[in-house]
């Protein structure tokens, strides 16, 4: 793993991973956890986090990732199901990389379903589907569905926002020319908005990355000296322009000719080949340590709420659900070297992994503290 876990929160920290793997099923003894420093979450309790304090006390059979952890090791004593939910973005690597190379390091099965992150929340919150493991794009889709299903989640990737094109598009000269900085990125965000050019982007109301692109447009209207207008005339409408299509849909648009250019995370562009234009840290969300500049755009969802901007970091959780050993086995996976450095070639930003949990007793943290 890229070094130890970060524990989060309400006191004095420690590392700890997100969950059981199957050898300790199989008995398998407790590894130990690696000092580090948490921060607050609001108090909950729940099923998940009792089993992970017991985990981190070693009062179970239940095994942690340490940083000497290895998807070789990761031996299924029987074959289950990991049923994985997960933010449409991550749908090449998944189903073409991660969920293979897990199949084959564990014996367990896998199979996956993307889409919008807020939308796969929903579609869990209502029955309409169970997976065992849910993969978002930034912890809110996550903390929708705690306390019932969750109160644990584990940040490990990010993915900032770039710019996607169409090579063939009649704007690819100067889509290319701002992309090898001999133009100034402020061309880009007065190209798109030119009646007549087409740019495609996801629904706000259901996905983390539909959010940030019109927060990002926001950033840079103010940060740019972009005329105040730029906003609504480059995005058509903050939530009803006919270019917002579905997550695992719109880079086959633009792949298709149908768009000139669309929202992407680096990842997405990389994966499929896609020219792309990079933006600055300030404005592509990618940056956790960059979370109160993002935080300056908001945009105002149909609901009428207001979200503000957050860092495009990936969080998975384990939900209450079937097969929980090859749930845990998988995000262990996701979690080993193995697994990390699938998701680093796939273009993702690779952070130390972080866990996120409420509600452990003040004995538990005293002693998570003196580990």
């Amino acid at each position: 793993m890229e070094g130890a876990f970060r524990y989060h929160t309400t006191q004095v920290g420690s590392t700890a991973s997100a969950g059981a793997s199957r050898e300790a099923a199989a008995g398998a003894p407790v590894r130990p956890l690696h000092a580090g420093r948490m921060r607050a979450r609001p108090p909950r309790r729940g099923p998940g986090a009792r089993r992970l304090a017991r985990a981190i006390l070693g009062v179970t059979a239940a095994a942690v990732v340490s940083a000497g952890t290895s998807g070789a090791a990761l031996a299924a004593p029987s074959p289950q199901l990991a049923d994985v939910a997960y933010a449409g973005s991550l749908q090449l690597v998944n189903e073409q990389q991660v969920g293979p190379a897990f199949q084959t390091a564990t014996g367990d099965r896998y199979q996956g379903r993307g889409g919008g992150s807020f939308g796969l929340a929903q579609n869990i919150l209502g029955g309409e589907i169970r997976p065992n493991v849910f993969m978002s794009v930034g912890a809110a889709p996550i903390q929708e569905l705690e306390p019932k299903f969750t109160d644990w989640y584990v940040q490990f990737l990010a993915s900032p926002l770039v710019v996607a094109y169409n090579p063939h598009t009649k704007y690819a000269s100067a889509l290319q020319t701002i992309a090898a900085g001999k133009r100034p990125l402020k061309d880009l965000f007065q190209l798109m908005a030119q009646p007549g050019f087409h740019l495609g982007r996801t629904n706000p109301n259901t996905d983390p990355q539909g959010q940030a692109f019109v927060e990002m447009v926001e950033l840079a209207q103010k940060r740019l000296g972009l005329p105040a207008a730029s906003v609504n005339q480059a995005l058509r409408g903050t939530l009803s322009s006919q270019e917002i299509f579905a997550e695992t849909a719109l880079e086959a648009q633009l792949q298709s000719g149908q768009l000139d250019a669309a929202s992407a995370f680096l990842s997405q562009a990389i994966q499929l080949k896609l020219p792309y234009i990079a933006l600055p840290a300030s404005l592509n969300f990618g940056d956790p340590a960059l979370a109160s500049t993002y935080a300056q755009a908001s945009v105002k969802l149909s609901s009428g709420k207001l979200v503000h901007g957050v860092p495009l970091v990936v969080d998975a959780t384990i939900l209450g659900h079937t097969d929980y050993a090859a749930a845990s086995a998988f995000l262990t996976f996701l979690l080993s070297p193995q697994g990390m450095a699938l998701y680093r070639k796939a273009g993702y930003a690779v952070l130390k992994p972080i866990l996120f949990v409420a509600g452990l007793p003040q004995g538990v943290l005293a002693e998570i503290g003196r580990a």
